[in-house]
């Protein structure tokens, strides 16, 4: 009872009032640290992200100026002429004496297309259908613009105006060896230029095989075929 009088008596409020006072108090200071530390935080957060993204921006500068350094390097573009050598070209011929790897040439028919000082005749491999259709191919790319598809020498760009080349069946031209035939590929005649560096050497070899295949065509008679041949052709290629 006297523990209730007390309470209830002015003295006993004041103390209820001033334990609820100090609770309240104790209560803002706690939620006015963890909102400080809260904001602390945030603000700390934000700084994380804003030096990554200045650290981003900084490297894509940096990439950015390092692409434009390469891509703006001093360099002579194809063909561009040049006043620091003589001739007045960029492009420079290889250092004589030396060759690049992969291409030493051996001076034997396969690479020369002569026997001894004198041109070569017929093929360093068999003609198979496989050499002559690649020859085709390899001619009709490179060679028909002037020598025509027959070899006649009237190809598209002669008519244009351009040098006419002689006809591969001209009797000169059919007793020609096959080394001459690679020679000039090889290195050029008269207004011809070289196609050494163009085409490689077999198939150099095997357009060679397709012009005497073209020559056989264009002048060939019934006695060059076999007599088997002969009688399917006289019977009208019934049997």
């Amino acid at each position: 009872m006297s523990i209730g009088k007390s309470m209830g008596s002015p003295t006993g409020a004041a103390f209820a009032l001033g334990g609820a006072s100090n609770a309240s108090t104790s209560g803002a200071s706690n939620a006015s640290s963890g909102a400080a530390a809260a904001s602390a935080a945030g603000v700390g957060g934000a700084r994380h992200w804003l030096v990554a993204i200045l650290a981003l921006v900084a490297f894509m500068l940096l990439a950015g100026c390092y692409r434009q350094q390469m891509a703006a390097q001093p360099k002579y573009d194809p063909l561009e002429p040049s006043d620091f050598f003589a001739d007045g070209m960029s492009a420079r011929p290889r250092v004589a004496g030396t060759v690049a790897r992969g291409e030493l040439v051996g001076n034997d028919f396969l690479n020369t297309g002569k026997i001894g000082a004198g041109d070569g005749d017929g093929l360093p491999f068999p003609a198979t259908a496989a050499v002559l259709a690649r020859g085709r191919e390899r001619f009709d790319i490179y060679c028909s613009e002037c020598h025509g598809r027959l070899g006649n020498g009237d190809g598209m760009i002669p008519s244009r105006g351009y040098r006419r080349p002689p006809s591969y069946h001209t009797p000169l031209l059919r007793r020609a060896a096959t080394g001459h035939f690679f020679d000039v590929i090889t290195n050029g005649f008269g207004a011809m230029p070289s196609y050494g560096t163009m085409i490689p050497r077999d198939d150099r070899w095997a357009i060679i095989g397709y012009i005497r295949a073209l020559q056989l065509s264009q002048n060939a008679t019934i006695t060059d075929l076999s007599a088997e041949e002969q009688t399917k052709l006289t019977a009208g290629g019934t049997q």
